[in-house]
């Protein structure tokens, strides 16, 4: 059996955080993406706003192999990565298409990916990605559905050309249903997905509409990801670790090791009465909050009741951890939990 994995998503935290902040700054920096804006490219000249971008692209390239290296020397149970969608900014825009056509930055993106995907098989790395909230492929709006496609294949191409998107789920990129058209609209624009885009993509339950149902509604094209917070939230109860659903999840995956989410609500339940060591009772935490509180994720896993709840899973899972501390929730964890395990 493979070893059980938890990861974190898209950016690095220095675990000395008693440093000064532009000290954290710094050291962070090397490690995360960076960014700009369409304003700031059309407030420039086109050779100013393509150097800048230039810039941006390299310096993104050359963290993502950091961060991958860091990952590498944690222990093997803590080698699971999220890579960032903010690798090329404004990649899919088509005011920004003709630098990135370039053949000289299309063979920069070739080698610089391919190092990326050499470096993950080497040291064994899973890694996934997660396109934003703007990519709905079940929009009723045709604009946004086209738009959202060429949001897929960016990320798509990322992945083509770091060596994945060969074999079903060698690399998982995850979505949200989302959108009026729900299921029925995915599936209507199944057929323009790249092949890569659909060896890679899997599907992940919301808090607001599209639950664990209608995502195994789609398990026909694709693995179900379970969000437990994102389950609770919509169902107002936990899902049993081993129910009929969570088995059907499973089976979606055909023979892949299946990869969960995990978050937890924002450790100002505490302030509000609610104890690390307690279980999240919807009908108790709807006395002191509002649902709408419960959307934003934690720092850290700090409730251990749900900690307890989501060991359950380790055994046939993977879990993301989605936690505004990244790798320090993540080590956290381990530290508490696993390492002695």
């Amino acid at each position: 059996m493979s070893v059980p994995r938890i990861g974190f998503a898209c950016q690095y935290r220095h675990p000395d955080r008693s440093l000064p902040a532009g000290e954290l700054k710094t050291i962070e920096a090397a490690y995360n993406p960076r960014t700009t804006t369409l304003r700031w490219m059309d407030s420039v000249s086109q050779a100013v706003a393509y150097a800048k971008l230039g810039e941006i692209v390299e310096h993104n390239l050359q963290a993502q192999l950091r961060l991958l290296t860091y990952v590498a020397t944690l222990p093997k149970p803590l080698q699971m990565l999220r890579l960032s969608s903010d690798l090329l900014p404004f990649y899919s825009h088509s005011k920004v298409a003709a630098f990135y056509q370039r053949p000289e930055m299309e063979q920069r993106l070739i080698d610089g990916f391919a190092a990326i995907g050499e470096v993950a098989r080497a040291t064994n790395i899973r890694l996934s990605m997660h396109p934003g909230q703007y990519c709905v492929l079940g929009s009723d709006r045709p604009d946004v559905v086209e738009n959202s496609l060429a949001e897929f294949e960016y990320h798509a191409d990322m992945i083509r050309m770091m060596g994945y998107g060969r074999t079903f789920q060698d690399f998982k990129c995850n979505l949200h249903i989302a959108g009026k058209l729900g299921g029925d609209g995915i599936r209507a624009v199944w057929p323009r997905l790249s092949h890569e885009a659909r060896q890679c993509i899997t599907f992940e339950n919301d808090e607001k509409t599209y639950g664990v149902d209608a995502c195994l509604a789609l398990a026909d094209l694709a693995p179900v990801v379970l969000d437990v917070h994102h389950c609770w939230i919509h169902e107002d109860a936990y899902i049993d670790p081993h129910s009929e659903r969570v088995a059907r999840i499973i089976d979606s995956w055909r023979g892949v090791r299946p990869t969960m989410h995990l978050s937890q609500p924002q450790e100002r339940l505490q302030e509000l009465g609610l104890s690390t060591e307690q279980k999240l009772e919807m009908p108790e935490v709807l006395k002191v909050a509002p649902k709408r509180e419960l959307y934003g994720h934690s720092a850290r896993m700090w409730n251990h009741w749900t900690n307890g709840y989501v060991l359950q899973f380790l055994d046939r899972f993977d879990i993301m951890f989605e936690a505004k501390d990244k790798n320090l929730a993540t080590l956290e964890f381990y530290e508490r939990y696993l390492k002695s395990a």
